[in-house]
């Protein structure tokens, strides 16, 4: 349990593996301090860089681990600079007060433009007729290449990025057949499967777009390859851990699956320039690339300005619109007051316990907000300006309390 009932020292920012310029400026401009490094780090190496400071960004790549939460003596927030959390431990940084803000729509349509790129690639079989080329030889041929109009796509995963790449993949001509654990409407002509392997059984490309709960690993294996048409494409531009790539790799080799592209793995590389190696290498008609569904100079701008302001709103106003893993409330602050942020157990009675704390110090209340999702509730009070130390120490041993703030 952490309590904070105060103001420390000027706020430090770390921020990993190459977050966008904007995000310096956008918190730089809020009086934090900002530090950067280029790429991603371990958990031993993040454990002893994240000592002192309070606000924290990282993409996929880096893992914000129980221990390293536990070595972040005065972290307030955590920025996933990137759509997926399952690289940050969101149950105990709920449990310590620290706040998770991610970019749950600003790459959508870079990835929505890849996958479609990708299965236009795969079906004109444009990454063996450039290879050849580029190996002097002359191979004029249609054998094996079509047109993408008229074929079925399959979309599991209705997000999102989902339903964006449903959309797009009409506008060519192709049929969407898609398929969601979640019953999601589908938009244009695009028809709802009831299970996975109607998807599997009716289209000529299959597309994951999933999110990284753990339920989801290793959702498609052997079985699932199987099942699919022959001469049927395959992408995976979601998480890594949902498939099997061996099985992949079987499937491709023995001419049953006619193609594949796979953007993202169960071990990738923590920096650009380190080793990669993956028994995907080196089959035809295979298009590797290294985690760049997002990564476009728009979405990169866009995610760093995005999550950099919900980092700031945090710190500074205690805002939480959008954060994964807290109550989400917002609150204007009135001028001349001062804000109290208090996270705590959703047990009855808080809120009164709270108001009965300032009125028998006789603090008047200014306006406040209280919110409660699942085992947290998230109140902010403006107080006048005249108010005890008491307070804030009376707050924070609350036995409900989980972290106080005072915001200014």
């Amino acid at each position: 349990m952490t309590k904070t009932p105060g103001q420390g020292a000027p706020l430090r920012a770390l921020l990993l593996e190459g977050i966008h310029p904007d995000a310096v400026e956008v918190l730089s401009a809020a009086g934090v301090q900002v530090d950067t490094l280029p790429g991603a780090l371990d958990e031993d190496a993040l454990a002893q860089a994240v000592l002192g400071v309070h606000v924290l960004g990282v993409r996929s790549g880096t893992h914000v681990t129980a221990k390293v939460l536990a070595a972040a003596d005065e972290l307030l927030v955590v920025g996933a600079f990137c759509i997926g959390t399952n690289q940050i431990d969101l149950a105990e940084t709920s449990r310590r007060g620290v706040a998770v803000f991610n970019a749950p729509f600003s790459n959508t349509r870079s990835v929505v433009e890849l996958a479609l790129a990708e299965v236009i690639a795969l079906t004109r079989r444009m990454t063996q007729k450039s290879a050849a080329l580029h190996a002097g030889v002359w191979d004029k041929s249609a054998a094996g290449a079509h047109e993408v109009r008229g074929r079925t796509l399959g979309i599991v995963g209705y997000g999102n990025i989902g339903s964006q790449l449903s959309v797009l993949a009409e506008a060519i001509g192709m049929s969407v057949l898609y398929y969601d654990t979640e019953h999601r409407l589908g938009l244009g002509n695009a028809r709802r499967a009831e299970t996975l392997d109607e998807v599997l059984d009716s289209a000529d490309v299959v597309t994951l777009h999933v999110d990284g709960r753990p339920g989801n690993g290793g959702m498609f294996g052997e079985a699932q390859f199987a099942r699919m048409r022959p001469g049927a494409l395959f992408l995976n531009l979601s998480r890594g851990f949902v498939v099997d790539h061996e099985a992949l790799a079987r499937h491709i080799a023995s001419g049953h699956i006619a193609g594949a592209a796979v953007d993202v793995f169960p071990a990738e590389p923590a920096r650009r320039g380190d080793p990669f190696v993956s028994v995907l290498q080196g089959l035809p008609n295979v298009i590797l690339t290294p985690h760049i569904g997002g990564s476009t100079e728009e979405a990169q701008q866009d995610i760093g300005s995005f999550v950099a302001a919900k980092l700031r709103d945090f710190v500074s106003d205690g805002t939480t619109s959008l954060s994964v893993n807290l109550p989400r409330l917002a609150m204007e602050p009135p001028p001349h007051t001062h804000r109290l942020a208090h996270l705590h157990r959703n047990v009855p009675g808080v809120l009164a316990t709270i108001n009965r704390v300032l009125a028998d110090h006789s603090v008047n209340v200014e306006g406040q907000i209280l919110t409660t999702s699942g085992e947290y509730g998230y109140a902010i009070t403006d107080i006048a300006v005249d108010y005890s130390e008491d307070v804030l120490v009376t707050l924070a041993a609350m036995p409900e309390t989980v972290r106080l703030r005072l915001l200014s």
